[in-house]
């Protein structure tokens, strides 16, 4: 990535971290907006203890869906894995038909309140990006590539890490990127089983009707998304250069 691209990205994290830091700002903000509200700003978190319990949530949930996705991909794509690939495509959408929330309420009674059932809803939303990115950049691969790698005399295992994957990586980090940026937006659902992150002054603000807590949140949520996914962006630009 190119010395632009790096002072971007800095400058993105720079501003989120300014507005998360800088209370007062959004004191004077959201005052503004609601001017009949006794109280604007959350009480029971500052922005920046949300941020990084936000960051947290996306980060496992995240980290997990892509070692998963990318390793259940590469399993169904093999000669030994093929005869697995529609039982994994129709198990994958599965899990994405199911609502985040419906999968918290039924991993409560069994995992607890919390960080717990929060990560294992993202993770099942999240994964399908991944999977069906990684399966359509290694199955667009012409097969006249790979048995030309095997005429070199490469095996199989070889043929993946020098051919295949740096074949596949910019459309594998495409759906990377498409998972990350859901799963910021769905873990403010984990507030309602106490995740924590920016949908507790979300919740907080539906169940006070205060619209200062709410939009305090959402704000947040839209920013981190925005920055992650710019990231994200630049260094899938930096593949595409490469």
């Amino acid at each position: 990535m190119h010395l632009s691209g790096w002072l971007y990205i800095l400058a993105l994290f720079s501003i989120l971290l300014f507005l998360v830091l800088n209370m007062g700002l959004w004191q004077h903000f959201l005052g503004f907006l609601f001017p009949k509200e006794s109280e604007v700003i959350y009480p029971r978190a500052d922005l920046f203890t949300l941020l990084r319990e936000h960051v947290r949530l996306v980060f496992v949930s995240s980290t997990a869906a892509v070692a998963v996705g990318v390793g259940a991909a590469l399993f169904v794509t093999r000669p030994f894995g093929k005869a697995f690939l529609p039982i994994v495509n129709d198990l994958s959408s599965l899990a994405q038909t199911i609502p985040p929330v419906a999968v918290l309420a039924l991993a409560v009674p069994f995992i607890g309140f919390g960080f717990k059932p929060t990560v294992l809803a993202l993770f099942l939303y999240s994964i399908l990006p991944v999977l069906r990115n990684t399966i359509s950049g290694i199955e667009s691969i012409s097969p006249n590539l790979i048995e030309a790698a095997f005429g070199m005399g490469m095996k199989r295992s070889q043929i993946l890490v020098k051919v295949e994957l740096p074949l596949a990586i910019k459309v594998i980090m495409a759906g990377i990127r498409t998972s990350v940026v859901i799963n910021v937006g769905t873990a403010t659902a984990g507030a309602v089983v106490g995740a924590g992150g920016f949908g507790a002054p979300i919740i907080s603000g539906l169940v006070r009707e205060n619209p200062a807590f709410v939009l305090e949140g959402a704000i947040s949520a839209a920013i981190l998304a925005f920055v992650l996914d710019q990231t994200l962006a630049k260094f899938e630009q930096s593949l595409f250069r490469g």
